[in-house]
């Protein structure tokens, strides 16, 4: 794969050039949570694939330019799937599934760990109500059967870190390298 790759160049373009929009209510914009939620994942050692997760999971915001903060407007934005399903075809399920599911992750750990709710943005909050709130003991289940939940579980508690206004990190292209050696032959 080469920074020539159209997919490569795509993904690229979409966190250096389309994610300046505000992340929800915090004091950052795509971009910056992007590369945060991405810095946290390398810093912890996780896998290539978890940390090119860690930056493309709320691609879905910047493909489909879903506003801001939907939530505030009383819309669950599906960017979560929205984001799934425009990274489907170019990458395997230890990328996907942590995309797909880290807001099932957010109602998974309210549901599992008593003081999870507490450590919420106020924009988590909201969306976590439209999202429908904590998972009932069977989503639960259903969620620990699928084999990437605890990549997506992670996922999940880099996001909501990943909130710092003035936070330096690398570049994109310092991670884009972990996204292009995951993705599939075009």
């Amino acid at each position: 794969m080469s920074a020539t790759d159209p997919r490569l160049a795509q993904i690229a373009e979409l966190i250096e050039l389309k994610a300046d929009g505000q992340y929800g209510l915090a004091d950052i914009n795509q971009r910056q949570h992007a590369l945060q939620s991405a810095w946290l994942a390398e810093r912890a050692g996780c896998s290539e694939a978890l940390i090119a997760a860690a930056l493309l999971h709320d691609i879905g915001h910047m493909v489909h330019n879903l506003g801001e903060n939907p939530a505030e407007a009383g819309v669950d934005d599906e960017h979560e799937r929205l984001g799934y399903e425009f990274l489907a075809g170019m990458f395997g399920p230890e990328v996907t599934e942590p995309v797909r599911l880290h807001v099932a992750a957010k109602r998974y750990l309210c549901a599992k760990e008593p003081d999870y709710f507490a450590k919420l943005s106020k924009d988590s909050v909201l969306s976590l109500s439209l999202q429908g709130g904590p998972m009932s003991p069977e989503e639960v289940a259903a969620f620990e059967a699928v084999p990437e939940h605890a990549d997506a579980v992670q996922l999940r508690r880099f996001d909501e870190q990943a909130k710092v206004k003035g936070l330096e990190t690398p570049p994109a292209a310092h991670f884009l390298r972990y996204v292009e050696r995951v993705i599939r032959p075009a």
